[in-house]
């Protein structure tokens, strides 16, 4: 019964039409489609009564590229210096930056005020903590 029958001509299951759904709400997410043309072409996928219906919608949308043909390269982990990540010199210049200013307050009236550069100091120490006790795992 089916064997004459184009595969255009045959019937669209639900499953298809969430496909294509799916395919343009894709295209709506890269900006390939704007709002009021993806509106459209959605009514028109769930209108769909056949592939040759659901064909046309995404005919002039670009593929997707696979996995071993992409040119996206995987993130490198962050470098490091003496064991330690690099957010940690970073985070120590400004904890050395707040003692100098500190220093330079303390001088400035005579006595010595609060240390206050010691919660900037709190981040820090957790820090190289959990660095530490993660490099032993």
């Amino acid at each position: 019964m089916l064997s004459g029958m184009d595969r255009a001509e045959m019937r669209a299951g639900d499953g298809d039409r969430d496909a294509v759904a799916a395919r343009l709400k894709e295209a709506l997410d890269d900006g390939r489609l704007d709002l009021h043309e993806y509106d459209e072409r959605l009514q028109r996928t769930y209108a769909a009564k056949t592939y040759a219906d659901l064909d046309g919608l995404t005919t002039d949308l670009p593929g997707t590229v696979p996995l071993e043909k992409s040119q996206v390269e995987p993130v490198k982990p962050a470098e490091t210096t003496s064991g330690r990540p690099t957010w940690v010199r970073g985070y120590a210049g400004v904890v050395a930056v707040c003692v100098v200013i500190w220093a330079i307050s303390s001088f400035a009236s005579g006595e010595l005020i609060y240390f206050w550069p010691v919660w900037m100091l709190i981040p820090l120490i957790f820090g190289i903590i959990g660095n530490s006790t993660r490099r032993r795992r």
